[in-house]
């Protein structure tokens, strides 16, 4: 099964940007979008063969997320069931046959960190989520993360301390997980490799620098470590500020 996350940063304006076209070339059995800035009825996107399921935002082009897929879940949720949290659009559950599949675009700490507090309540909060669904089935959780984990994860690590996504207390929220028995499929694949984002700067000629970050994830469950077959971050597509991720599993 072949997974797509994409942090599209408005969906309307991807799709001026060949998003329908390269929707088709990664050819994914389920493709999740985080950043949509929709509300309901404001596109008709629709494919062949796709179920497509949308958390919106209170708040107007803000924050949402989406997935399409070819594989009929057998439920979807909507939010951590927190309400705290839960006006943003910012997570979607999809049950499979043997797995959870979540896309979540995290809260950005913003400048001057003023949401960092908040930020890391998320954080702990979702974690509480996935361990609470890994009870019943393994768990991939993927999206616009916004952190990146390890400095290997950025182009400037020491310029970026302290700047939102990498402060010490969101990469230790990142840590956390994984000390909770989840995998970084991508570092499972690649664990040293350098000078891969997938996250640019729209300021400063970034991406053709390849200034970038990786902050876009997918994250499995240690039961599905055995399964999983491939990932990679698909530098080569553009469309938007980020680039979409993916993962393979048995």
């Amino acid at each position: 099964m072949k997974l797509v996350s994409w942090n599209v940063n408005g969906l309307r304006a991807c799709c001026e940007k060949g998003f329908r076209e390269s929707f088709a070339a990664l050819n994914a059995d389920a493709v999740c979008l985080q950043e949509t800035k929709l509300q309901a009825g404001q596109i008709d996107l629709q494919f062949d063969g796709y179920e497509s399921f949308w958390n919106y935002a209170d708040k107007k082009g803000y924050s949402g997320t989406a997935i399409f897929t070819r594989v009929k879940p057998l439920s979807v949720t909507y939010g951590l069931g927190i309400d705290l949290h839960d006006h943003e659009g910012r997570v979607i559950t999809a049950e499979y046959d043997d797995f959870y599949l979540v896309t979540a675009y995290v809260p950005n700490s913003q400048d001057e960190l003023r949401r960092l507090d908040y930020r890391m309540q998320w954080d702990r909060d979702l974690l509480a989520y996935l361990k609470g669904l890994e009870q019943r089935k393994p768990v991939l959780l993927c999206g616009d993360l916004n952190v990146a984990h390890r400095e290997i994860d950025l182009k400037n690590p020491k310029s970026n301390r302290r700047n939102a996504g990498f402060t010490d207390e969101e990469r230790a929220g990142f840590q956390s997980m994984m000390d909770a028995g989840f995998v970084d499929t991508f570092r499972h694949f690649y664990p040293d490799q350098e000078g891969i984002y997938s996250w640019w700067s729209y300021r400063f000629r970034a991406r053709e620098k390849n200034a970038g970050w990786r902050i876009d994830y997918f994250v499995a469950s240690e039961a599905l470590r055995p399964r999983l077959v491939s990932a990679c971050i698909h530098t080569e597509i553009y469309g938007s500020d980020h680039c979409p991720v993916e993962v393979e599993i048995r």
